[in-house]
């Protein structure tokens, strides 16, 4: 199983062409969108957004993000639940924004990987029986971190910049 992770999107479709071109070369089995698609400003990108994330759908999962209004979310030809449960190569992820739920708001899960956004900034931490991943933002990063995204493979998670350097990686 390959899976790519990218959040926070914000309405910019720059680095989606990034994303697209990652498609392309690695034929993902699944696409997780962990929120906050939608621009602060401008709805005309956020329907560019929508109009790419459908390009998908067969293999899109997406989470809502506390940016993504009601509206927008209507547009996209799929769920967008506050939490999903996936099980990978016998383990349980838990995909969410992060608003919610993050590796300082953990009251709910153990014993899989947490995954989310909504940080901005990208890492990895491991506590007890779990592992948080913060996939940092696909368009506006935080900090010193720059764009950033997730690829789950053979038992190991990595994230990556823009510039396709590795920022850490975990093996399961």
């Amino acid at each position: 199983m390959k899976i790519l992770f990218f959040s926070d999107i914000h309405g910019k479709i720059d680095n989606l062409k990034y994303i697209e071109e990652l498609e392309r070369q690695n034929n993902f089995d699944r696409i997780v969108v962990l929120g906050d698609l939608c621009s602060y400003y401008s709805y005309h990108d956020s329907i560019d957004v929508i109009e790419f994330l459908n390009k998908y759908l067969n293999k899109l999962i997406i989470t809502r993000g506390n940016c993504d209004s009601d509206f927008i979310v209507k547009l996209i030809n799929t769920s967008t639940p506050d939490l999903v449960e996936l099980d990978v190569d016998n383990k349980k992820l838990y995909l969410t924004h992060g608003h919610l739920y993050s590796y300082s708001k953990n009251k709910k899960f153990n014993n899989g990987i947490l995954i989310y956004g909504h940080e901005h900034i990208p890492y990895i931490k491991k506590n007890d029986d779990m592992i948080y991943i913060c996939v940092g933002s696909i368009s506006l990063p935080r900090g010193n971190s720059k764009p950033s995204y997730l690829i789950y493979e053979n038992h190991k998670f990595t994230l990556y910049d823009i510039n396709k350097n590795i920022i850490d990686e975990i093996k399961l």
